[in-house]
């Protein structure tokens, strides 16, 4: 079962759009990480991307850089975070897609990571730092199709490589709505709808725009252009600040409650 294609006809034929949250797994802790998760599926969260812990984030602002701190002294690994899908998929069945750089994948056992991804329930994952020229040292091991490698397209990648990266693709394209580092302010809507032009003219694979989406009318806005609306930065953000609040799971499904509202498409 193709859960990222299953959800994203259904959604297709309900005039919606994907909501797709980023959290930091085992950020503030554990327990805690599993109740926003599940305080999120419960608010209209249509994928999840769950975030491995890494030292050296190179591609996320200074928000998610402090939420893989604060998971790292926790001691959450990409072992843990398998044994968290495990126990996430006891409660949703919305497809999970793993996070992370390479690195963690490395230590975990190049060969290990995809039937043990499968076996815990994961969909597919997205690796920030791998190039698309040298993902064959990870693919090469996969046992199985039905899972996702999901690639990033840059706002200044030319068009004859975004083919190229389609075409290695699976689940959907990820496409970065700025340069830059995750968390960042600011949309150039008109940048985003010429990239989205060029993307569609590639690829039929659903497009999910993420950087710098971090109120519901943000979210509006990209939906109206794109599959998906990914947001990682202000779901972390709220954590951070309300991080000793007893409701804090409550508090963030409220806001994906927001962000899911705003990816309906009224005809």
């Amino acid at each position: 079962m193709n859960r990222l294609k299953t959800a994203f006809e259904t959604l297709a034929k309900n005039n919606e759009k994907a909501l797709v949250g980023f959290v930091t797994a085992g950020d503030p802790d554990i327990d805690t990480s599993l109740d926003i998760i599940a305080a999120m599926c419960d608010n209209g969260m249509d994928i999840l991307e769950l975030g491995v812990p890494f030292s050296d984030p190179s591609a996320d602002g200074p928000v998610i850089q402090r939420s893989s701190s604060r998971a790292l002294k926790r001691h959450v690994s990409l072992k843990t975070v398998m044994e968290m899908i495990r126990k996430i998929r006891k409660f949703t069945s919305i497809p999970i897609i793993i996070f992370s750089y390479y690195n963690p994948i490395m230590a975990y056992g190049v060969e290990n990571f995809q039937p043990d991804a499968l076996a815990a329930g994961a969909d597919g994952v997205l690796l920030v730092d791998l190039p698309l020229e040298e993902s064959d040292e990870l693919t090469s091991c996969w046992t199985v199709n039905d899972f996702s490698l999901i690639n990033l397209v840059a706002p200044t990648t030319p068009k004859d490589r975004m083919a190229k990266i389609a075409a290695a693709s699976s689940g959907f394209l990820y496409l970065v709505s700025k340069t830059g580092v995750t968390g960042s302010d600011g949309l150039d809507t008109s940048e985003i709808q010429t990239q989205m032009n060029i993307l569609r003219s590639v690829t039929d694979l659903p497009v999910c725009v993420g950087f710098g989406i971090s109120t519901a009318e943000d979210v509006a806005t990209v939906a109206s252009m794109a599959d998906g609306v990914v947001i990682g930065s202000a779901f972390e953000r709220l954590i951070e600040e309300n991080i000793d609040h007893p409701e804090l799971a409550s508090l963030i499904g409220q806001r994906t409650a927001e962000y899911k509202a705003a990816t309906i498409i009224n005809s």
